[in-house]
């Protein structure tokens, strides 16, 4: 089998990864247009319990429902959902971006979460497919959390990712 490259998320230094707001990677599509990747990291790495699944997708519903409904970036939204380590979610934003561009909508995108009140968007049988696996109340803590510990504390610690040394 041949070799395969390495790929950059590989390459981050994890140990000292902190909570914050990072670009992952940018592509560059037919046509000019770049869509930028965005590491919305809510735990450290290897140092912090995981977010709770339940937490995860319920943030993943309400944080797709809101960028999704916010006028100033709805038509640049790609995606938002969980990364597989279960700490902290992708954003993938139409547009060549950087961390310091998306601070405003991510820490209100966190605010409404952290005050939501109501039924999960999309959290149904038909909606959802896996409509039980929710947990409001731990959602909006972890919100609140990241709200208070990182994004009213930004610093380009939590915005730059730290690369491994060679």
């Amino acid at each position: 089998m041949k070799e395969m490259d390495t790929i950059p998320s590989f390459l981050i230094d994890h140990i000292r990864l902190l909570k914050g707001i990072y670009v992952t990677r940018k592509d560059h599509l037919k046509g000019g247009d770049a869509v930028t990747t965005f590491d919305i990291r809510m735990k450290e790495p290897n140092r912090e319990p995981a977010l709770h699944i339940k937490a995860l997708h319920t943030i993943e519903h309400l944080g797709a429902t809101f960028l999704r409904n916010d006028p100033e970036w709805k038509d640049r939204v790609v995606y938002f959902g969980p990364m597989g380590c279960l700490t902290g979610n992708y954003m993938l934003l139409q547009g060549d971006l950087s961390s310091s561009d998306v601070v405003d909508v991510v820490t209100r995108m966190f605010e409404f979460m952290a005050n939501f009140e109501g039924e999960i968007p999309g959290a149904t049988a038909i909606g959802c497919g896996n409509y039980t696996l929710h947990d409001l109340e731990l959602a909006k803590a972890e919100s609140k959390k990241y709200l208070e510990e990182t994004l009213s504390n930004m610093t380009e610690e939590n915005l730059i990712y730290p690369q491994i040394e060679q």
